[in-house]
């Protein structure tokens, strides 16, 4: 395919959504090398991460732009070449998310580097949608985020709470603090398991470097958030599986997770290459039949909006901190972080990615659940 039919291919694509090459408008997109268009057109959201990571186009407001291209879904208007067929095909038929390749995503993401989530997050390290309601700061809006969990969930003195995918432990901490419960918190996360059991000293709890399926024990309460991306629609069930048989009857169970409109089997190429590898974000309906006879839904809470906030929040403590932690990455890094956390907040905003809290019980409520806000 010529540059010149290339460039009017996607061109063409972009004025559907608003966006014009080397225009006025800060969603609108400068070109450096005319071999983006190609490369855009052959590979989809992959050729158009990987362009962005090696300098190839700019965009002033990475955020807007994206909330405009997947506004108007305009991945589904390309055709894209046979190796990229052949990666989502592959997705279909092979469990990317099996217990062997549990540990991945801990090594490729999590274990960056604890000064790139300090640069980024809150004060207590919060790696999931923080709660805006009544807050003005990102501490403010993170702690307000772990009180509603704990208030959705009833917490009391003295309950045994697990905590599946517990990150830098920092829901743990505050749990244990506030509402003197003990916890037990998994992560895949070597650099997580160290941060948080040394966060955690001295308050009764346990922190664990374990895949989900190998957790065992009773509690009364169970948490998961922002976790369950990384389980995978071959798993669902069995994630269910295991949060039902280690908790209590009558307990509560609370699942933070992003989610999708429409069922999916693989996730953006981009996203598994570079950021999260072997995720994938559920839908509605995957998520109920994978409760089905082992949960009742209590309440379902879409905080979408929040998610779109958090990550600019987000972006910005990056940008701001940059300069004091550049030296441990390069460049290339810093465009795919930068283009990684605007993306993002750009899919929150276009409504296409979903920010559930769902409450479930085992055995039910006894005179019904109250919702929370």
């Amino acid at each position: 395919m010529k540059i010149n039919n290339s460039k009017n291919s996607v061109e063409a694509l972009l004025v559907l959504a608003g966006i014009k090459i080397n225009g006025v408008n800060p969603w609108d997109v400068r070109v450096h090398n005319d071999k983006f268009y190609r490369r855009v057109l052959s590979l989809g959201s992959l050729g158009l991460g990987e362009a962005y990571m090696d300098g190839w186009w700019d965009c002033e407001r990475l955020d807007e732009f994206f909330f405009r291209v997947l506004r108007e879904d305009l991945s589904k208007k390309i055709r894209l070449d046979w190796r990229t067929l052949l990666e989502i095909a592959l997705a279909k038929i092979v469990n990317r998310q099996s217990k062997k390749r549990a540990f991945h995503v801990g090594e490729r993401h999590y274990d960056l580097g604890n000064d790139l989530y300090e640069a980024m997050l809150d004060k207590r390290m919060i790696y999931s949608c923080a709660y805006w309601k009544d807050a003005q700061t990102l501490d403010e809006a993170q702690e307000a985020k772990l009180d509603l969990i704990c208030r959705k969930i009833g917490l009391e003195p003295g309950m045994e709470i697990l905590d599946i995918g517990c990150g830098w432990a920092g829901f743990a901490k505050y749990a244990a603090e506030k509402y003197r419960v003990e916890v037990t918190g998994v992560t895949v996360s070597k650099e997580q398991e160290e941060f948080g059991k040394n966060l955690c000293k001295g308050l009764p709890v346990k922190i664990r470097l374990q895949d989900y399926r190998e957790v065992n024990g009773n509690y009364d309460r169970i948490v998961s958030v922002g976790m369950f991306e990384h389980v995978g629609y071959k798993n669902y069930k069995n994630f269910m599986n295991v949060a039902n048989r280690c908790l209590r009857n009558g307990g509560l169970f609370l699942l933070q997770t992003n989610g999708m409109n429409e069922s999916v089997t693989s996730t953006d190429l981009w996203l598994n290459k570079y950021i999260f590898p072997n995720s994938m974000l559920p839908s509605i309906k995957q998520l109920g039949k994978a409760c089905e006879e082992l949960f009742i839904v209590e309440d379902l809470h879409n905080l979408s909006s929040h998610y779109d906030k958090t990550l600019l929040v987000w972006h910005q403590n990056f940008e701001k901190n940059w300069d004091k932690i550049k030296s441990n990455y390069n460049e290339r890094f810093y465009r795919m972080w930068k283009y990684y956390l605007l993306m993002c907040a750009g899919a929150f905003r276009a409504r296409k990615n979903q920010l559930w809290q769902i409450v479930l019980s085992k055995k039910s409520v006894v005179g019904g659940y109250y919702s929370i806000r």
